[in-house]
């Protein structure tokens, strides 16, 4: 496992991923396992997020001592890094081969992903503090890979088609897992916070003038009513758009110059 200080001293290239852990003398303790500390991490994540995770609040949840843990790992990063890479399991990649040509793979790989976000509002500030070098994460990478190289973009063009529709979804998951978790803070449906935000800064005066341009948009979503459908709608067009806009790239590419 990656020692705390090892972290600090290599960020870009340590992870739990690249070491090996020595084997410890003796059997661990009864009834625990890796599987089970990051099934209990991860729903004190999903529940309490990333800064309130502790090896010793973990240990409560499981009902064991503190120094249980390190039989399996090091660092509460290593139980993080683990957790993160169980989440990418949930991304469905019997259905995206299932799904056929390449763009019904990336809309499963991106609602698959996104819905993943949503679940687990704690991977999104994740991602950047940590490799994402799992088996999970580098099968879902391979298979978002797979399905950019079967657009026909050539290989300089194709990373810029995987960050426009990926980075998308990571933006999109980010905001709407962010808002949703704002709301069960505030003890209140996505619904009715939702309209009791927008109320509150257009019924304020000094918006008026700021919001005219906005008001028709504003309306037009307000006249929705659901929340949810207005993530799925705008979430379901926005990747038609980006679908659509590598068709046409592929077809200015064949054309050349």
């Amino acid at each position: 496992m990656v020692k705390a200080a090892d972290r600090a001293k290599n960020p870009a290239g340590a992870s739990v991923w690249l070491e090996t852990r020595a084997a410890r003398s003796g059997g661990g303790p009864a009834g625990l396992d890796r599987e089970r500390i990051v099934a209990a991490s991860i729903r004190m994540l999903d529940e309490e997020g990333l800064s309130k995770l502790s090896m010793r609040k973990l240990a409560t949840e499981l009902n064991v001592t503190a120094m249980s843990l390190y039989w399996y790992v090091d660092t509460k990063d290593d139980i993080i890094e683990y957790a993160i890479d169980t989440c990418y399991a949930e991304i469905d990649l019997a259905a995206v081969d299932a799904a056929g040509g390449w763009r019904d793979r990336i809309r499963v790989l991106a609602l698959d992903y996104r819905r993943m976000l949503v679940r687990h509002p704690w991977m999104s500030p994740s991602a950047g503090q940590y490799l994402n070098i799992g088996p999970h994460a580098i099968a879902v990478g391979a298979k978002i890979q797979e399905a950019i190289r079967d657009t026909g973009l050539p290989m300089n063009r194709q990373p810029s088609a995987m960050s426009a529709v990926f980075q998308f979804v990571y933006g999109y998951g980010t905001i709407e897992s962010q808002f949703q978790r704002r709301a069960a803070e505030a003890g209140m449906s996505q619904d009715d916070f939702y309209g009791e935000s927008i109320k509150a800064f257009r019924d304020d005066p000094q918006f008026e003038d700021a919001l005219e341009p906005m008001a028709e948009i504003l309306d037009e979503r307000a006249s929705h009513g659901s929340v949810s459908e207005i993530w799925d709608r705008d979430f379901d067009y926005a990747l038609d758009v980006l679908v659509a806009g590598i068709e046409v790239m592929v077809a200015r590419e064949a054309s050349g110059p």
